[in-house]
């Protein structure tokens, strides 16, 4: 999994058996600075668009192939034991109301480089079917941790932030709420040259400018009904900058958007997860004290924890549920919600590249 956040490779081997999947290794590279600045560049109109999407896409999957070599190495297991690898690739544009969403990756020259399966393109039949192509974790959300007493929201922070309502019984529900890291992440690395803010302390010393808030809060996103989902598109430092008066400290911009995450986050769930006491954070997100604090005073009756509290590392879910769609693949299963999604109906997720 490499996700909107643009920090890196997150790679996991997992076991299946049934419906859940068991973590048996993981390994996460970063992305070197380079990298990082050509990825973020094509998130805009440029030239030469295709010459230079195609070359990353050659470019991410050699690092792709390096993390699945160094986990396979780490884990002691051979290429052959392997079934498939399922692999999100970068996403550089998400626009499902054109009717297409593009996630950088050549799924042959990664098939060719370790030998195994690879199963890639995830998102485009649900759009193709109708849907937002996103969120897709709600279905791995809905088989591992579902049917609990009372049911949870699971919240995944990204660079988008997205919500999970898994109900104890009925329809699980889902969609993005709006900017999870992209903007704090974007903004402390404009203003201090840092990838992230360790636990939120740059955000803790700032105060929220809430003419700011307010500004970034009106976005029409916002009031937009489910299903939806968004991206950097909507929601990039180009957006961020034009809702600034340059008045403002950089630590206070930074302390606002930190708010912004968390009351969207916090509104969303209140709005769409009604009666749902539990609320388990993963993702990146998950290790910023300071947004997780946020969170449980903005819902002061709900419990706010992470998912390591429901057996599995914040920082491994997101893979695992891209292990899990490849299996679905393999078995021609469905990995879409068309409850979360709006696509007319279940459809089997991902192209298939033999190794």
């Amino acid at each position: 999994m490499s996700g909107s956040s643009l920090d890196g490779v997150d790679a996991v081997l997992a076991a299946a058996r049934g419906t859940r999947t068991r973590l048996l290794e993981h390994v996460y590279l970063p992305y070197p600075a380079a990298l990082k600045k050509y990825l973020l560049s094509l998130h805009d109109e440029g030239k030469d668009e295709l010459h230079r999407a195609a070359l990353l896409a050659n470019g991410l999957s050699d690092i792709y192939a390096k993390a699945v070599r160094r986990l396979l190495a780490r884990a002691r297991v051979r290429a052959r034991a392997v079934a498939a690898i399922g692999c999100h690739g970068q996403t550089v544009r998400h626009r499902p109301d054109a009717g297409y969403t593009v996630q950088l990756v050549n799924g042959a020259r990664l098939a060719e480089q370790t030998g195994i399966p690879v199963i890639c393109d995830f998102r485009s039949r649900d759009i193709a079917a109708g849907g937002q192509g996103a969120p897709l974790v709600p279905a791995y959300h809905d088989a591992m941790f579902g049917g609990r007493r009372g049911g949870c929201v699971i919240v995944n922070v990204g660079g988008i932030a997205n919500v999970t309502r898994l109900p104890a019984r009925g329809t699980v529900t889902g969609f993005d709420s709006g900017p999870g890291n992209c903007l704090l992440d974007g903004w402390i690395m404009l203003k201090r040259r840092l990838p992230f803010d360790t636990g939120g302390a740059w955000s803790r010393r700032g105060r929220v400018v809430p003419r700011l808030l307010g500004r970034l809060l009106a976005h029409p996103y916002f009031r937009r009904q489910p299903p939806k989902s968004t991206g950097r598109d909507a929601f990039g430092l180009a957006w961020l900058q034009r809702a600034l008066t340059g008045a403002e400290r950089p630590v206070d911009v930074q302390a606002t958007l930190l708010e912004l995450t968390a009351v969207t986050i916090a509104r969303a769930i209140d709005a769409h997860c009604a009666g749902i006491r539990d609320v388990f954070v993963c993702g990146g997100g998950a290790r910023n004290r300071e947004l997780l604090r946020r969170l449980a005073e903005l819902m002061p009756r709900k419990r706010v924890a992470t998912t390591t509290q429901l057996g599995i590392g914040p920082e491994h879910v997101e893979a695992l549920a891209f292990a899990w769609l490849a299996r679905q693949a393999l078995r021609h299963r469905a990995g879409n919600l068309p409850a979360v999604t709006g696509a007319r109906g279940p459809r089997v997720l991902g192209a298939i590249y033999p190794a």
